[in-house]
């Protein structure tokens, strides 16, 4: 396998995986490029939707494909957006209502804690019955000031008290180390790894 087809049309997420995916040598091609349009993701779990995605990519492209489904969810919110992350606030998708509605909705709210999920998937070939999957979650706070200018998403409101900055202020490299997405991959690389 030495191309594979990114199941996204986010910018954002296509830059993360193809840092994460550099030391393998692999190619990551996003969908658009092979004409391929989003798929739906109607689905109430994050696993399901990204196998949906990988799927989806995977029987347009004819290629292996790499899908995720990640948000973020929000304790006093009962785990809201969740899957809906990137369309909280409604069509078009904007990062930033997104942001606007998710700290107008813990307004007033004690408890501010919150984790990115994301699952990976990687399917060899559409009807691939051995999927890859595998999972990470990244712990913090929502704040309700905005801090830095890089990542992308919740990234601004998403504060790591462990590290004194946000999300949007760590560099790529150290995002990547403690990352819910970074884990993720690593988990899919691992694996990945057991098969060679």
């Amino acid at each position: 396998m030495k191309q594979l087809v990114l199941a996204s049309s986010n910018p954002g997420k296509l830059r993360e995986f193809r840092e994460l995916l550099a030391p393998l040598g692999l190619e990551v091609i996003p969908q658009g490029e092979r004409g391929v349009i989003d798929a739906d993701e109607p689905h109430a779990t994050f696993v399901e939707n990204a196998l949906a995605k990988a799927r989806h990519a995977a029987r347009h492209t004819g290629l292996a494909a790499l899908a995720d489904d990640s948000g973020i969810c929000a304790a006093a919110l009962g785990g809201e957006p969740g899957v809906h992350s990137a369309r909280f606030a409604g069509e078009p998708k904007s990062d930033q209502r997104n942001n606007e509605k998710l700290v107008a909705r813990l307004g007033g709210e004690r408890d501010r804690h919150a984790h990115y999920y994301c699952v990976v998937v990687l399917m060899r070939h559409a009807d691939d019955p051995q999927p890859l999957i595998a999972e990470g979650r990244w712990d913090g706070e929502v704040i309700e000031t905005p801090r830095g200018t890089g990542g992308f998403g919740y990234d601004p409101y998403f504060y790591l008290p462990e590290l004194g900055r946000t999300a949007a202020e760590l560099a790529p490299h150290e995002k990547h180390a403690v990352s819910h997405r970074g884990k993720a991959m690593r988990r899919l690389l691992a694996l990945l790894r057991e098969e060679a």
